[in-house]
């Protein structure tokens, strides 16, 4: 994998700009360092030769033949740039335009060296996993975790401590933890003799919830331990001034960027940001040997463009990106206006471990309106070909893309008509006897590592007899989406009963479960 760092790079000019006091000629000549696209404009000049590729990909750039359908569905022009890895003049040769476009992502984000992804943030978060096993066995994570990073802590075969998230019981909504929860879980840890190697926590949290990052990286490292951050939802972060900072600049020392999420690029886009922190010398090797075991050796020249383009637009799109936040205010006024939507982002500052919010992101309350956040997004696709990006039982979730402005009068105005419909009239009564899901249960006792639980020999066994046998599943309820049981945890009594409550509402789900009603588990065969 490829790589720059920005303070070396002797290929990213800077020059004076006149009559400007030192810190508007520094930012103008930093946008215009900016306009530049390097990667990208080489994999124009490449195709610009018109070349002959006796090589894969088999499509070839089309001359079409069996590739006909392919090159009228995506375009010619797309085929052309779909080309491999180490070419020269692309990524082959020292300070190659790969590098030059990395380092100029590592400076926009506040990085010591970033990687760009293919594999999306998921192979970041396993790249994460397996470089925080180099430096010890143990390690703290909010439980609340992607799966991505899940697995990776079943290949690199780390026992971890969990930090539980602060919970919105009442929208199902996970969000962050603050630096007393964390510093409590470091010592904690400390005391029962598994000290953190490493810390991982996440945000902005899917909900838009934003962490005090600089305070957990302090704390973190007075453990003697560096911070990762599933940053996934924040790739937009630092690029304005009504948004949080880059949780590179806040101290974090690896953070997750899901790129094509709210910044532009490609889905399936992402990338890996290095922090300056005291840990950065050693996990460099680290990551770089880690992504070796996760990247693909075919990886998408199409995609590793996108991510170019995309640093250069957010870095130039500060007024672009103020329009979007503007829409996204418009938005929340409209809904604040009507009593049957509820801004749920307006009661984060009642949660302690919430210190700022995406105001790209909007998650809505719809249960004043008597109806699930489920069936409100299933009506506006149905009706309105109205897509939001994720609900709950009771709420709705909509993200609105960096410098992105759509029509938020006429999203408001289709969810009035959804609301408003005969079918929410039937809804309505057929929700009205819905109960609330219990509280959430405390995990069972962890009897092996998460990774003999993973591989170990297993059995299917009835519900009923679940109860005190070892998991070797990830089960967890949505909402709120936290792992309730992990591989090697003891499953109890409490645990089960909640899964079938979860299982047996209209709108929830259990991910990992064998079968949708929760009616076996997957545990460890007894001898």
């Amino acid at each position: 994998m490829f790589h720059a760092d920005p303070t070396s790079d002797a290929r990213v000019e800077t020059s004076e700009t006149p009559d400007l006091d030192p810190a508007s000629r520094a930012r103008a000549d930093r946008l215009r360092r900016h306009e530049r696209t390097p990667f990208a404009d080489a994999l124009e000049r490449y195709i610009e030769r018109d070349p002959t590729q006796l090589m894969v990909p088999g499509h070839g750039g089309s001359d079409r033949g069996i590739s006909g359908r392919l090159a009228d569905f995506l375009g010619e022009r797309a085929l052309r740039l779909d080309v491999p890895m180490l070419l020269e003049g692309l990524d082959l040769e020292s300070d190659s335009p790969l590098d030059e476009a990395l380092a100029l992502a590592a400076d926009a984000w506040g990085a010591k060296r970033t990687w760009f992804l293919t594999n999306g943030a998921s192979q970041a978060n396993r790249t994460a996993a397996l470089a925080a096993r180099g430096l010890g066995e143990h390690l703290l994570a909010q439980r609340s975790a992607h799966s991505s990073f899940s697995d990776g802590v079943l290949l690199a075969g780390i026992t971890p401590s969990y930090v539980f998230p602060a919970v919105d019981d009442a929208n199902g909504m996970a969000h962050g933890v603050s630096p007393a929860a964390l510093d409590r879980a470091l010592s904690e840890a400390a005391a029962e003799g598994r000290p953190a190697a490493a810390v991982y926590v996440i945000s902005p949290s899917y909900f838009g919830s934003v962490s005090d990052v600089r305070g957990l990286a302090d704390v973190a490292h007075a453990h003697g331990a560096p911070l990762i951050v599933d940053g996934a939802w924040g790739p937009h972060f630092g690029f304005h001034p009504g948004l949080p900072e880059s949780p590179a600049r806040l101290g974090a020392d690896l953070v997750i960027s899901s790129t094509h999420k709210l910044a532009g690029s490609l889905t399936q886009s992402a990338m890996l940001h290095l922090g300056h922190g005291p840990f950065a010398e050693r996990l460099e090797p680290l990551v770089e040997r880690a992504l070796s075991m996760t990247a693909s050796t075919s990886t998408s020249a199409i995609m590793r463009a996108s991510l170019d383009i995309a640093r250069a637009a957010l870095v130039g799109g500060e007024d672009a990106i103020g329009r979007s936040v503007a829409t996204a205010e418009r938005f929340r006024d409209l809904l604040r206006a009507d009593p049957r939507f509820e801004v749920v982002s307006d009661h984060f500052g009642d949660s302690p471990d919430i210190v700022d919010t995406d105001l790209l992101r909007v998650p809505i309350d719809v249960s004043a309106a008597g109806l699930s956040g489920h069936w409100v997004r299933d009506r506006l696709i149905a009706d309105h070909a109205l897509y939001f990006e994720m609900s709950t039982a009771t709420s709705i979730v909509a993200v609105i893309g960096a410098g992105k402005t759509p029509d938020v009068d006429a999203v408001y105005a289709a969810m009035v008509a959804v609301v408003e419909s005969p079918e929410a009239a039937v809804a309505r009564a057929e929700q009205s006897g819905a109960t609330a899901f219990p509280a959430l249960p405390a995990p069972g006792e962890r009897r092996m590592s998460p990774r003999d639980g993973f591989f170990g020999d297993t059995e299917l066994v009835p519900a009923a007899e679940a109860v005190g046998r070892i998991s070797a599943d990830t089960l967890a309820a949505y909402p709120p989406g936290i792992p309730n049981v992990m591989p090697g945890e003891e499953i109890t009594a409490a645990a089960v009963e909640f899964l079938h409550a979860v299982a047996a509402s209209p709108t929830g789900y259990v991910r990992g479960a064998v079968d949708a009603e929760v009616s076996r588990f997957r545990v460890i065969r007894t001898p």
